[in-house]
């Protein structure tokens, strides 16, 4: 069987990932920003979003992460599917 985490060891391979800083941790995450082409070109995603392996990261609401040099607070944080993975929504800070 698959696991989300190797899933998301492929896609850091593959160069699909972005590195997030939360604290003094960098987790590879799906990192999304608005009016960013997602699906091939099929849809644009709308709110900066994270999604990530749960085992690799937790976060909360009000928790802080850095982006590319850009801080973020988190906004909210759903569970995906089973709740191996989490979607988290988030806020650029000025």
């Amino acid at each position: 069987m698959v696991r989300v985490e190797d899933l998301y060891d492929a896609a850091e391979r593959a160069g699909l990932l972005t590195p997030v800083v939360v604290g003094t941790t960098t987790v590879y995450c799906a990192f999304r920003a608005p009016d960013e082409t997602v699906l091939d070109g099929l849809a644009l995603a709308r709110d900066f979003e994270l999604e990530y392996a749960a085992s690799r990261l937790a976060l909360a609401p009000g928790d802080v992460v850095t982006i590319a040099g850009e801080s973020y607070r988190v906004r909210e944080v759903r569970a995906l599917g089973d709740g191996r993975e989490c979607r988290a929504r988030l806020a650029r800070l000025p």
